[in-house]
């Protein structure tokens, strides 16, 4: 499968510099120097992934996340400057997928993007164990299609929350550690951010509970982890 990654930042050499390793890989990167293009590209062409730097004229990362989330569901990678954790923060809330530092290594990012491809359009192509939805409660999760839905109604995720909840649903009452949700639904060594996991978690309550300052079906073990509830009464 040929992949298109839609890379928006004002600074362009780094950009360049990023295409050639790209290349390599046989994925295609379509380059834009501020969030309005970024927009018109993405409208445009055929795009599989998208990599936002969060400072950029006209239209920042964030703005340009927002309009992409309104249509899509594709993995974003947000590029924030070092030590700004707010921005990492605020870019998960929004739906982003990972989020890198900059400055940064190209190859790094490359490693990130490669993870992100796979895990959103390679994951479904096993289908040894994907035919049978997972329901509890009022809750099903089919994973042949990667769709949630609460009473019949479907609920919207993203592909990591998706990736998080089935390894919950999969095993109901069991305590997972933020280390081991991490590996599974990101596929790369953990180093110890508690915050990408607890936002994403808090994002799934937002979808899920009724009450998300009383949750009843993704519970949090103080000190070990999270489990999604057997039942609840």
């Amino acid at each position: 499968m040929d992949y298109y990654v839609l890379a928006a930042d004002d600074e362009m050499e780094l950009l360049d510099a990023l295409e050639l390793y790209l290349i390599r890989e046989n994925i295609t990167l379509l380059k834009a120097a501020d969030g309005l293009e970024a927009m018109k590209i993405f409208a445009e062409q055929k795009v599989h992934l998208a990599l936002l730097d969060v400072m950029m004229p006209k239209l920042d990362g964030f703005g340009v996340l927002r309009k992409i989330r309104q249509t899509s569901k594709i993995p974003a990678i947000m590029c924030t400057a070092r030590g700004e954790d707010y921005d990492k923060i605020l870019g998960l809330e929004l739906g982003a997928d990972d989020y890198i530092t900059k400055p940064y290594n190209p190859m790094e990012v490359v490693a990130r993007i490669k993870a992100q491809l796979r895990r959103n359009y390679d994951y479904l192509s096993d289908r040894k164990d994907v035919n049978e939805d997972i329901c509890i409660g009022p809750f099903c999760l089919s994973i042949q299609e990667g769709i949630l839905r609460r009473d019949g109604s479907e609920i919207t995720l993203t592909k990591t929350e998706f990736l998080i909840l089935k390894l919950l649903m999969s095993n109901p009452g069991r305590i997972f550690t933020k280390q081991q949700i991490f590996n599974s639904a990101w596929e790369e060594e953990y180093l110890g951010d508690d915050s990408t996991v607890m936002v994403h978690m808090s994002n799934l309550r937002a979808k899920l509970e009724l009450n998300q300052k009383s949750p009843e079906w993704i519970k949090t073990i103080k000190g070990l982890g999270y489990k999604f509830e057997k039942e609840v009464k």
